[in-house]
Order: structure tokens, then sequence, then C-alpha cells
């Protein structure tokens, strides 16, 4: 299963080096052909190169041929340079069989793709962070990265937990053929009102994100509901926050209270669990292709398998 993967930096400059070196390693290890691009280690002021040389990165991994366009890292910098990148040819690149995947700032990419072009993308892991972990890679990325490189990846499934098992009573109904889009919160909340925000109805989106307090959450969330973004999906989808620093004067106010006053201000279900997020375990999820949900108990389950997942 020997694929070609291009690594390239369209957002902050890759810091630990080390985690870049033992992330190529790896996926060499597994016998892929690496291929880096030239700027993958710039580096200006916090960035991976200045505003050209990052757009000029992603229209070298656009013109690849790369079974997939790997980041190096998330971060902060695409906000910045959506105006001028090449979509048509990402699309074009799409078309003809790359995959590209990312998490974290490359949600603000992935939506920009969709809205402009209709293209899938995947949320998935980035270099340094998952392939180059010190710790090892976790097996269940490992394992959905080799889902999507033999292309027998057709959808994923997880447990909410338990505290939020009265959402699930009754169960809610099965959604069918419904567009699966999100990424992270406060870059996916920065791109609203901009060309660059998907105008999805009846979808299925997923948030994620890292380093925010729950008030913060709240807020962002607040702007989506009160712009009616959240009342037109079909459910909205927590998957991972973390590094949320509580502090006394919380008085226990935290994530468990904004997703349950989410529940009581929206008619659509909300889910929790997702793994998937700056954590080790991450699931792959198309960006922008349709998807059904299941529900079992506390079991969800969102398939894509049966779908044309790729291209437009």
């Amino acid at each position: 299963m020997k694929k070609h993967i291009y690594i390239y930096s369209p957002s902050s400059a890759v810091r630990d080096k080390a985690a870049f070196r033992r992330g190529v390693k790896h996926l060499r290890s597994l016998g892929h052909e690496v291929e880096l691009d030239p700027a993958a280690l710039a580096s200006h002021q916090r960035f991976a190169g200045d505003d050209a040389t990052r757009i000029d990165a992603i229209a070298r991994a656009a013109a690849s041929r790369a079974d997939v366009a790997l980041i190096s890292r998330g971060g902060y910098g695409l906000t910045r340079i959506l105006d001028a990148i090449p979509f048509k040819a990402v699309a074009k690149a799409i078309d003809r069989g790359t995959q590209f995947v990312g998490l974290s700032d490359f949600t603000a990419l992935q939506n920009a793709l969709l809205a402009r072009t209709g293209s899938v993308t995947w949320a998935g892991p980035a270099l340094g962070e998952d392939f180059g972990a010190e710790a090892g890679v976790d097996e269940i990325t490992q394992a959905c990265f080799d889902d999507l490189l033999d292309g027998s990846g057709e959808g994923t499934g997880w447990r909410m937990p338990a505290r939020d098992a009265p959402a699930m009573t009754p169960p809610p109904k099965s959604i069918g053929g419904a567009v699966l889009w999100g990424g992270n919160l406060c870059v996916l909340t920065s791109l609203l009102g901009t060309p660059h925000f998907p105008s999805i109805d009846k979808g299925v989106l997923f948030i994620e994100d890292v380093n925010e307090h729950p008030y913060r959450i709240e807020r962002m969330l607040d702007q989506l509901r009160s712009a009616g973004v959240l009342a037109r999906q079909k459910a909205v989808v927590f998957g991972q926050f973390t590094g949320i620093r509580k502090v006394p004067h919380d008085r226990g106010f935290g994530l468990q209270t904004v997703i349950d006053r989410l529940r009581d201000k929206l008619k659509v279900p909300v889910l929790s669990g997702l793994p998937f997020g700056h954590v080790p375990t991450k699931v792959m999820l198309p960006v922008g292709a349709k998807v059904d949900v299941a529900f079992d108990g506390r079991d969800v389950y969102v398939v894509w398998g049966h779908r044309h997942v790729g291209g437009h």
C-alpha cells in the first residue's frame, strides 16, 4: 500500500523539528513515498514563511499529484491568505485523487474550499502532532488514516459519555444524506459572514477546540446560533475540547453547562464524545461529504461508505 504523501506547511512555523522528523521517518517506515515541500520548514514571524510562501506551498501541494497532501501542523495563518488561495487548482487536484488532510487552522482552508467549490477534504491528523508524537502514533488514528489510503474507510462510530445519556432518550431519529462539515470552532466562527463560510442547510456540524474557556466556547456557539446556522442543521456534534483551565469564579460553569444550555436552545440533536480534536485519538471525517447518522442507545454511527467521497 505504498502511497505518495506530500508534506507542506500552510499555517504556523514548525517549532518541534524533532516531531517533524519523527513523523517523516514513521510514514517512510510504512513504505510510503514522503515528499517534503521546499518551504515545509520555512519561518517568518510566527508563520511557516510569509504569506506568498505559504500560498505557493498550497499550490505546489495541489500540483504534486500526491495521494495525500498532509499539513505539518496547524496554528494560525490560513485565514489571512484565504483571498489568494488557488481554490480551483486545489479542487482539480482533489478531482485527480489527491486527498487533503489536516485539522485545527486547516479548518479555514477546508470550509472555504467547500464554500467555493464543493470539494471534499478530510479532517484528520497532522504530521508532527500525530505521526511524530513522542509516545508513538495512536493505533486508531493510524488505522483510520490507513483506511483513507486504501479507500476502505466507510464511516466512524463512538459512544457518547454516560452523563449525556438523557439526551439520547428517546433516541434521535436517524439522519440521511446530510453534509458533514465543521472543524475547529474558533476558526470556523471567524469565517462567518464571509464568502469562505459554507452555506449548509440540514447538515451535520462537528466542532472541536483547544485552550478555549467554556465561556468563550459558549460565546462562539451563540454567535453561530444567533446567525441561524445551528438551527438549520440536522445535528451538532461536539468533538474534543481540551486544554480548558478552570478558575475559581466559574463556580461550576463548565463545558457541560455549555452543552446542556445549547440543548435547551436547539431543537436538533446535540451529540458529544466524537473522537476528534487536539487529542491523540482522531478519526477521519470527510468534510463536505454526505453522511448518514444512526443511533443505538449511546452509540452513534456516521456512515459515508456507500456514498461518493472525493471531488465535487
